[in-house]
């Protein structure tokens, strides 16, 4: 896997985890080796039972109306102890270099609180992924806590490191990053207003 193609596998996949995050208050991003590892804390106008709603719809790929990037989501037959599998295909392309990843997870709930998700390695293009969602009343809205670690079951360049992933968290995916709020709140009853445009190309550069 060339360079490109990596960078553009883990920024569609750093990109669509911090999708539910309308209001991003902290972000870290991490490496140890391999592994990255994701931390975030972020605030929605909506009520935790309707984000958990959102979060955890994966079929007839619902998982597209969060980002362009989700090319399928669904639920499969689930394990043999009744646990949740769910399936979902992204691509990202950076220039003319485009990847697929694939998870196939574990899907672990305490609804509308907590869901982790825990990839299984032979139905996944990941040594090992790993998320947690933590939604608790906040106001009139809902405190998100998000964690991820990933392992890419390919070769990562050593020059592709948190920073890179950081960058693109904090300067794409804007209409992305307001999706699940705005399904959130339809669930919820309450009125979206207009998306926002998106900063022009000159803007984002700066």
């Amino acid at each position: 896997m060339t360079a490109l193609r990596a960078v553009a596998a883990l920024a569609a996949l750093g990109a669509s985890a911090l999708a539910a995050a309308a209001t991003i208050d902290e972000l870290d991003v991490r490496r140890n080796r391999g592994r990255y590892s994701l931390e975030a804390e972020a605030r929605l106008t909506a009520t935790p039972e309707s984000i958990y709603a959102v979060l955890t719809d994966f079929d007839d790929n619902a998982y597209s109306r969060i980002s362009r990037v989700y090319k399928e989501s669904r639920y499969l037959p689930p394990a043999p102890d009744g646990t949740p599998i769910v399936y979902t295909r992204m691509e990202g392309c950076m220039l003319w270099h485009c990847v697929t990843l694939e998870r196939t997870e574990r899907l672990e709930t305490d609804p509308p609180r907590y869901i982790k998700s825990v990839a299984l390695p032979e139905g996944s293009n990941f040594k090992h992924a790993s998320s947690e969602w933590t939604l608790e009343p906040d106001g009139d809205g809902t405190l998100m806590t998000y964690k991820l670690e990933m392992e890419p079951d390919f070769i990562v360049p050593p020059i592709i490191g948190p920073w890179y992933l950081k960058r693109t968290l904090e300067k794409g995916g804007l209409r992305a990053v307001m999706r699940i709020e705005r399904l959130a709140r339809e669930l919820d009853g309450r009125p979206n207003a207009p998306l926002p445009p998106l900063p022009d190309r000159a803007a984002r550069a700066r």
